[in-house]
């Protein structure tokens, strides 16, 4: 029990690390990456990429944004160069329940995972994004993938919140800032609800 204990802590300090990064670099690009600029170059939709990233439109909550890298083809399952997260695994982390419709209607994988090894199930579980994982579990996400320290998306939530509640407190004082709302409260009340689901 001790050795989950742990290695559920290693996970989530982990993700934490990961989050930031991702954030510190999503909130530093606002504009198109040299990447995104050739992809719409190349695609052949009449639609132009939008000047501002897709994950900084995530993180500013611009849904039209996102749609439009959408409409111009721009690359929705591309990594953030400094976490290796998604947009879709933007989306789940932040909350943003209507993008990340958009991103999986729009044909996101679900199946990718960040350098951590975190899919957008593991940060939608571990954040209390309850609705976000059951739209990932209706389209289909893989509930036994597991991160690089061998946890489900189920696993990241059972251990003890009392543990893990320095870990939050971290990131909500470090991401606030940047978007990140965390009712830690309300965390710890959803965390059995999304095991039960995750089962």
């Amino acid at each position: 029990m001790k050795t989950i204990k742990m290695n559920s802590l290693k996970t989530l300090s982990n993700m934490a690390l990961v989050l930031l990064l991702l954030t510190t670099a999503c909130g530093q690009s606002g504009n198109t990456s040299k990447d995104q600029a050739s992809n719409a170059a190349d695609s052949k939709s009449s639609v132009a990429a939008p000047e501002m990233n897709i994950h900084a439109a995530i993180l500013a909550d611009n849904i039209e944004v996102v749609r439009q890298h959408i409409a111009a083809g721009t690359d929705i399952n591309q990594k953030d160069p400094m976490s290796g997260s998604t947009p879709l695994i933007t989306a789940s982390s932040f909350g943003k329940e209507k993008i990340a419709k958009v991103l999986i209607d729009a044909g996101a994988d679900l199946s990718l995972k960040n350098n951590d090894g975190a899919s957008a199930l593991h940060t939608a579980a571990f954040f209390g994004r309850v609705e976000i994982v059951q739209l990932l579990l209706d389209a289909g996400a893989d509930k036994s993938i597991t991160n690089n320290f061998g946890a489900t998306p189920r696993e990241t939530v059972m251990g003890s919140f009392e543990e893990l509640k320095p870990i939050y407190e971290m990131l909500q004082q470090q991401l606030g800032p940047l978007g990140m709302q965390m009712d830690l409260q309300e965390i710890e009340k959803v965390r059995p609800v999304i095991a039960m689901m995750l089962q």
